[in-house]
């Protein structure tokens, strides 16, 4: 029964190697039957030749085969062939000659067959190996696919690596310079988030003359979803913008700052009203005369403002309070502070409270005042990145955590 090729394909090629006999009649009937088309070698010679222009699909070698002999051919094709051209070898060996059958198989026989052989035995291996070769080839084409879906994925990932890159350059973009000195008064930022984008916000604007407002900015959850909403939080509190919550104009049509419970209260009443979800963010809000160095501020589930006085000591502000967007009618209570000369106010988030060690242990306030009373012989940017080492150490570079701070210092008075 003839099988021939699926459509679309060309018919299977087999290389017959046999002595001109019954038995090669016998097997180029065989392979016919099955739709292969037949290439007759009749010696070493000729089948070297016909394998040197390209492997057959298929190739029957007879063991009796003159020089170079039968394992050599086959050790010559396996060696050439490549993943592309895998061709089924059917070895013919003398019945009763378990050395040479060993052999074959040895040289890279698939299969092996002793002659003299029956017809129906023949057509039975000769079956098998074609639907070897078409699982092969359903192997292969599945590899091809694969490939072709890997290289687009790569592609893909690789533009989402850029537009991810693109991204925090311009969330980085929003925070402003990381250094501003006012005066009496020097503001450092740090933004680090965890991945290419985090929801981590810091930044600054002036309310007048001498007054400013700065602010630290935690969003539930990570990646591009916090990014973004940190971005709109961003605009509402962007200098010179008209959207700007915290800002208003007074009775001389000029700009003045809202109280800082009155800034928490506005973010609320947007953020359930008009972002949804179960979005949230925790926030720290400041409201500091550069002047006299009096501030007030309010805290909205952010880690505690710590208060570093000229002397050393640690005073930790607020009482924690709700987070921003959790629900209607949570409320806040405003934290007054003097900034004397030569104390500092730093804001972090909590990627650096919350930062855990292999142990399982919270670095927490604890671990953070003892940072900042290591390092109170560093200022500004210095400050921040001994901050973040200090971290990282702690972690063992294993922080998964967005890392965020503000820090306010006031200069010191010449001794």
């Amino acid at each position: 029964m003839k099988t021939g090729a699926p459509a679309g394909r060309s018919p299977r090629r087999a290389l017959l190697a046999c002595a001109a006999g019954m038995q090669g009649t016998a097997a180029a009937t065989a392979l016919r039957r099955a739709g292969v088309e037949v290439i007759r070698a009749g010696c070493g010679p000729d089948a070297a030749a016909q394998l040197s222009q390209g492997p057959p699909d298929m190739v029957l070698l007879d063991w009796s085969l003159g020089p170079p002999g039968a394992d050599a051919l086959c050790r010559l094709l396996r060696e050439e062939e490549g993943p592309e051209d895998y061709a089924y070898v059917l070895m013919l060996v003398p019945a009763g000659e378990r050395a040479a059958a060993q052999a074959a198989l040895a040289a890279g026989a698939d299969d092996i067959l002793a002659v003299p052989f029956e017809a129906v035995e023949l057509q039975a291996r000769v079956s098998a190996g074609l639907r070897l070769l078409d699982m092969a080839d359903r192997v292969r084409a599945s590899k091809r696919e694969v490939e072709a879906a890997l290289a687009q994925l790569r592609s893909a990932q690789a533009a989402m690596e850029a537009d991810l890159s693109e991204a925090r350059r311009l969330q980085q973009g929003l925070i402003g310079p990381r250094r501003v000195n006012l005066g009496a008064v020097t503001v450092s930022l740090l933004l680090r988030p965890a991945g290419h984008v985090g929801g981590d916000l810091v930044g600054l604007f002036p309310i007048n003359g001498h007054r400013i407002a700065t602010y630290a900015v935690d969003v539930c959850g990570s990646g591009v979803a916090a990014a973004l909403l940190a971005a709109r939080v961003a605009a509402h509190l962007s200098p010179g913008s008209g959207e700007n919550l915290a800002l208003r104009l007074d009775e001389h049509d000029l700009y003045d700052a809202r109280p800082p419970v009155e800034v928490a209260r506005l973010f609320n009443r947007l953020m359930l009203e008009e972002v949804a979800g179960d979005s949230y963010f925790t926030m720290v809000y400041v409201d500091l005369d550069t002047l006299s160095g009096r501030g007030r501020l309010v805290q909205a589930g952010h880690p505690h403002p710590m208060l570093q006085h000229p002397d050393g000591r640690i005073e930790v502000l607020g009482r924690g309070g709700l987070p921003v967007g959790v629900l209607p009618q949570a409320d806040w209570e405003e934290v007054g502070f003097v900034l004397e000369p030569g104390a500092r106010l730093f804001l972090g988030s909590d990627g650096i409270t919350d930062a855990v060690n292999p142990e399982g242990v919270q670095l927490g306030e604890e671990g953070l005042t003892a940072i900042l009373r290591t390092n109170t012989f560093l200022s500004g940017e210095p400050l921040l990145e001994s901050l973040c080492w200090s971290v990282a150490q702690f972690t063992r570079g294993q922080g998964k955590d967005d890392i965020s701070a503000v820090l306010l210092e006031r200069e010191a008075p010449p001794p």
